[in-house]
């Protein structure tokens, strides 16, 4: 209805058969948004519409997981390549191996200041401006002759290349809790899938060709995924109205130092990333050196056993979705240990042994991170891109952990020696897990309240209706409440309904 001052006004009333809204006036606030960046129109399927919900299903589930892979290639491209670039620019091989550091330390940096906004802004326009940013810088990387400038964008090309860990706690969002690790799974496993598919790419084409022709590749790549993201992102509205984006950093350092599910979860991933790192990393002395003189390419192919076993994702997220994630992390943590000491047995005289450690690392490493990202995700779905930063941050940790000290320990004192630290490492990530049980509430920080239940319940959950919260804490909406499986859902009796009758 038009009041006296010239606004507009929305009416809203109910009988105990019907219940009708009549709004007007400023559509901007009763309407979906339909553009990104106030010029590119988002088509009609994947506006949002609170009446009818995206369903993300395999193809969309899928294109976030091919999305990670085409994206995090980005941080690997230029490892292959970094004797070409050596001869190239005419420098040493300790000055080009400042490129793919000076990448990581990018990502790190976009992944404590872009990341957090993922629980701020727009996800969809967040990453359609993230690929194309990522997409001019590569074109200047395919280009540029100065290796100054070189290292200076591949720095800003890891800071906004945080795509990923926008997707994967976007996919969290969007899948049905009962699907939530699986959905997860196939995007983390793009996520792995990458690192190992862009050294292998890299390789064959700068082995064949230029080392600016991987560039100008990946810039097609880029290309296309800004069409894809275009066509296949669905909008969603923003989060967190209430906070700044002061407030969402400030928060994003209060989640990791108050939230013991969080704390226990990344202490567990800074020591897997570690053995991870440091196996593929010392595997190229292993092969290259006695009993088995593997030559460069026959080494690069082991990076595809690895692939398949990155490719059991899926169906280990969908064992997840039925059991409480740390039994999930606890059966994965003991299947590593084992395959770690078979390792440490016979990874030096069996290739069989290495084989097999290379498929079932992938395969159990990759059932653990998706069983510890589900843990964490549940804390707060209004804080989901804080809580993955800090466990994505965590795995850098581990990598730096694991590359150093573990290539330290095998050229001191050889294979069997970094193996047995490697088995040190997990038997620290068991130690971590069984002092907080499966079930404890969220501000337990040691023990076994709430049982040994490893199913989880599967009750109807309401919302909280959504309330003012501080920053850094999750909205009241956030919180899933699981109710009784007697007790209905609450539903407004007539009488109560026609007092919400509002002008």
């Amino acid at each position: 209805m038009r009041v006296h001052d010239g606004s507009w006004a929305c009416l809203s009333f109910s009988t105990p058969d019907l219940n009708i809204s009549i709004s007007a006036g400023h559509s901007e606030l009763h309407m979906s948004k339909t553009r990104d960046f106030g010029f590119l129109i988002i088509p009609n399927r994947l506006r949002h519409d609170p009446t009818k919900p995206i369903q993300f299903g395999l193809f969309m589930n899928v294109s976030f997981g091919l999305g990670c892979t085409l994206v995090v290639a980005n941080l690997y491209y230029c490892q292959p390549l970094l004797v070409q670039l050596s001869d190239h620019f005419s420098v040493s091989y300790s000055e080009v191996s400042k490129i793919p550091t000076l990448l990581q330390a990018g990502y790190c940096v976009g992944l404590l200041l872009i990341s957090p906004l993922g629980d701020l802004v727009r996800r969809r326009q967040l990453i359609l401006l993230l690929i194309f940013l990522t997409t001019c810088i590569t074109i200047g990387l395919s280009l540029t002759k100065n290796l100054k400038v070189f290292e200076i964008l591949s720095f800003f090309l890891g800071v906004f290349n945080v795509t990923p860990q926008i997707l994967l706690p976007f996919a969290a969002d969007l899948a049905p809790p009962e699907h939530r690790s699986a959905a997860v799974s196939v995007v983390q496993s793009g996520l792995m899938l990458g690192i190992l598919l862009a050294r292998v790419l890299s390789g064959i084409i700068g082995n064949f060709t230029n080392w600016r022709v991987v560039y100008y590749m990946a810039i097609g790549v880029q290309c296309c995924m800004i069409g894809g993201a275009y066509s296949i992102i669905p909008d969603s509205p923003a989060k967190n109205h209430n906070l700044t984006y002061c407030d969402i950093l400030r928060s994003l350092m209060k989640y990791a130092v108050t939230e013991p599910k969080l704390i226990q979860a990344a202490l567990i991933n800074i020591a897997s990333m570690a053995c991870w790192s440091s196996f593929w990393v010392t595997l190229t002395f292993l092969l290259a050196g006695p009993p088995y003189n593997y030559s460069t390419l026959l080494i690069g192919l082991m990076g595809l056993v690895g692939m398949l076993g990155i490719f059991t994702g899926p169906i280990v997220g969908r064992i997840i979705d039925r059991l409480v994630p740390w039994y999930a992390t606890l059966v994965a943590t003991l299947c590593l240990l084992v395959l770690q000491s078979i390792e440490t047995a016979a990874g030096g005289i069996s290739i069989a042994a290495v084989v097999i450690f290379c498929f079932g690392l992938d395969a159990f490493r990759q059932a653990q991170t998706v069983s510890l990202s589900t843990a964490i995700f549940s804390i707060s779905v209004e804080a989901r891109a804080r809580l993955n930063a800090v466990l994505t941050l965590s795995l850098f940790i581990g990598q730096v952990m694991g590359t150093s000290l573990g290539t330290k320990v095998f050229l001191a004192h050889g294979w069997r020696a970094a193996s047995a630290l490697s088995m040190a490492w997990y038997g620290w990530q068991l130690v971590i897990l069984f002092l907080r049980g499966p079930n404890c509430s969220r501000y337990t920080w040691f023990g076994y309240e709430g049982g040994f239940s490893a199913r989880k319940s599967t009750p109807v959950t309401k919302e909280v209706a959504s309330g003012t919260t501080t920053p850094g804490e999750p909205s009241p909406r956030a919180i899933s409440q699981p109710l009784p499986l007697h007790q209905p859902v609450d539903t407004p009796e007539p009488q109560e309904r026609r007092g919400l009758e509002t002008v």
